[in-house]
């Protein structure tokens, strides 16, 4: 009976696996929607008429990664910044994309506290990826896509 269970086992991916093949997938998600590789630093908008604006702001382009920030155009009360939002690096090199934060002007360190076990900062990361997984899925739904993003003049 262990050897079948020995065999499922190396069979099925393990979680790091899994949080790593959400990274890909949101890497190939974003880049067919809104193409970010091929951007420059700036601000984006991207409107299909359906009253949510997705704003798009790429905060710097290095040679293998791009950081960006992905939002909608509604304000939080009690920040006063635009939310939901996604703080976004992109590994050009390795085809990965990963949610850093979803949490307007907050990093991972000020949402779990300065020591969180790894089990937790692995849960917040799995979460963070999936919700981000989940929302480019339905932002291409609604007609979002490089098209459909514009520049925005300062």
């Amino acid at each position: 009976m262990s050897a079948v269970l020995d065999r499922r086992a190396a069979l099925l991916p393990g979680r790091f696996e899994y949080l790593m093949g959400l990274y890909a997938e949101n890497y190939h998600r974003l880049t067919r929607l809104f193409a970010p590789q091929k951007l420059v630093v700036g601000d984006y908008v991207s409107d299909v008429d359906d009253g949510l604006p997705v704003h798009l702001v790429v905060q710097e382009c290095h040679p293998y990664t791009l950081e960006l920030e992905l939002t909608y155009g509604f304000v939080d009360a009690q920040t006063g910044r635009r939310a939901p939002s996604a703080q976004l690096r992109v590994y050009n090199d390795a085809h990965v994309a990963e949610a850093l934060h979803c949490h307007p002007g907050r990093h991972l360190w000020q949402v779990l506290g300065p020591f969180p076990p790894a089990h937790t900062v692995f849960q917040h990361r799995l979460q963070m990826n999936g919700f981000l997984a989940r929302w480019l899925e339905y932002l291409a739904e609604q007609g979002h896509s490089a098209g459909t993003l514009e520049q925005v003049s300062k």
